[in-house]
């Protein structure tokens, strides 16, 4: 004979499932068990604190009246999360007749437990991004000794997560990833990750499509050292920030360390939920900056002696005040010198050194982001940085506001969805619109062609 506890559960199901989509129902409720009725009080299993988290935040209501309607008004509901299979779950109550969302804490002691099963998680590391070869100056000291900290004690230090932020090529993701290397080889038993943030996106799509959430979810809950590189890159993208927002705060819960990086601080980044932002503010937010001439000497010297490259210190010097823009193009002017003597089968001259700077320069645009596009824009026209993010009609601001929505297509990466969440908060429609009207205007507009040429040179500088 079937339990009862079964049955009314089973009705309660008939109640969700015509309220909710297929994939909706299929992905947080059939997962869900029944456990026991005693009285008015349900007990069910769900296999993860994201789970009872989805339900408090989004099903909660109609769970409520799901189970008022099959048990009566005094009814309540106990979860049961197990994390460690092996462990005996302990019951928490929600009082669903009090009209209130749960009077569960947070805090579950049972969550501080990592899952039993064991995986093998490669750690998609660079073995060249040291702390031995990242060179320290005064732009990044600060951020390699708490890097270093991190690293002798992930988890147990109040660097939680580690927000390292800064333009591109000054080593974000060579700190980020030396934090890794050294934590992995004090700690081989450690599940240790690096990932984009594109990367991680792209794999909730995919989980979401294919329905295996929960093994996504599962798969990063087992991380004892998780890191995101580029975190500006989850703008506009509200699933896959819900999705983080979640495991961030399991990890951060069960003391497992958390290296994000960004080409922009906390307090700058558009498009991000203000919980995330939050969190993303409770241990460390840290600056690379670019180096100076000391330290451009001493990068370049270390990569000469760890190639076996001979310079002459007049080059050095050269391409250390040449080069203003990041440590990649340094190294990349480097690089091409001695391709260029191998070729050629001749010394490392400071007219070879000119023609290849001059080259280099000439041919690299700098990588810049949609903010900093903005303030740029802003900047020309004598702007408030903010004002492009309000819904301000006039002329000038929905011009500027285009333009800076026109160099974000063609100077970025971002997509237009990015880039029309971070500019006001506008969809993807919106921000093509904007490119054709000012590709259309610089046809005919000349004072428009000369303000696009004006803030282009600006923003190459």
């Amino acid at each position: 004979m079937e339990p009862k506890y079964q049955k009314v559960w089973e009705k309660c199901l008939e109640t969700f499932e015509m309220s909710l989509d297929k994939v909706t129902f299929q992905t947080w409720f059939e997962p869900i068990v029944p456990l026991k009725l005693a009285g008015s009080v349900l007990t069910i299993q769900v296999p993860s604190l994201f789970f009872y988290e989805m339900i408090e935040e989004r099903f909660i209501d109609l769970v409520s009246r799901g189970l008022r309607e099959n048990i009566g008004p005094a009814a309540k509901l106990e979860y049961s999360v197990i994390m460690d299979k092996t462990a005996t779950p302990k019951p928490y109550t929600m009082n669903l007749g009090t009209g209130n969302k749960s009077a569960v804490s947070e805090k579950h002691p049972q969550f501080g437990k990592t899952p039993n099963k064991k995986i093998n998680v490669t750690p998609q590391l660079n073995p060249d991004y040291t702390f031995e070869n990242f060179v320290e100056g005064e732009c990044n000291h600060l951020a390699r000794a708490v890097g270093l900290q991190i690293a002798e004690k992930p988890g147990e230090t109040a660097f939680n997560p580690l927000f390292v932020f800064g333009n591109s090529g000054l080593g974000k993701t060579h700190l980020a990833q030396a934090i890794g290397v050294e934590a992995k080889k004090k700690y081989p038993e450690k599940n240790v990750l690096y990932v984009t943030a594109n990367t991680f996106a792209t794999q909730f799509s995919e989980a979401s499509i294919a329905n295996t959430r929960n093994d996504f979810l599962n798969f990063y809950q087992m991380m004892d050292v998780l890191i995101i590189d580029d975190i500006q890159e989850f703008a506009g993208k509200k699933g896959t920030q819900n999705t983080f927002f979640h495991i961030f705060n399991d990890l951060h819960q069960r003391k497992k360390q958390l290296v994000l990086t960004s080409d922009q601080p906390p307090a700058e980044l558009q498009g991000m939920e203000e919980r995330l932002l939050s969190r993303f503010k409770w241990g460390l937010p840290v600056e690379l900056n670019m180096p100076d001439y000391e330290t451009k000497v001493k990068i370049l010297k270390h990569k000469m002696k760890k190639d076996g490259i001979i310079v002459p210190d007049e080059v050095v010097h050269y391409l250390a005040t040449s080069i203003k823009h990041n440590i990649r193009e340094l190294e990349s002017a480097l690089i091409s010198l001695l391709a260029l003597s191998t070729l050629n089968k001749s010394e490392i001259t400071l007219k070879t050194a000119e023609n290849i700077v001059s080259k280099l320069i000439k041919e690299t645009h700098r990588e810049i982001s949609v903010g900093y596009i903005q303030k740029t824009v802003c900047s020309y026209f004598g702007l408030e940085p903010d004002i492009l993010l309000s819904k301000s009609r006039k002329r000038e601001i929905v011009q500027a506001r285009q333009i800076a929505m026109y160099f974000s297509k063609n100077l970025t990466s971002s997509s237009l969805s990015t880039i029309g969440t971070i500019i006001g908060k506008k969809d993807h429609a919106t921000v093509l619109h904007a490119c054709k009207t000012i590709t259309n205007l610089l046809e005919t507009d000349k004072e428009l062609k000369s303000q696009i040429k004006a803030i282009e040179v600006e923003l190459m500088k």
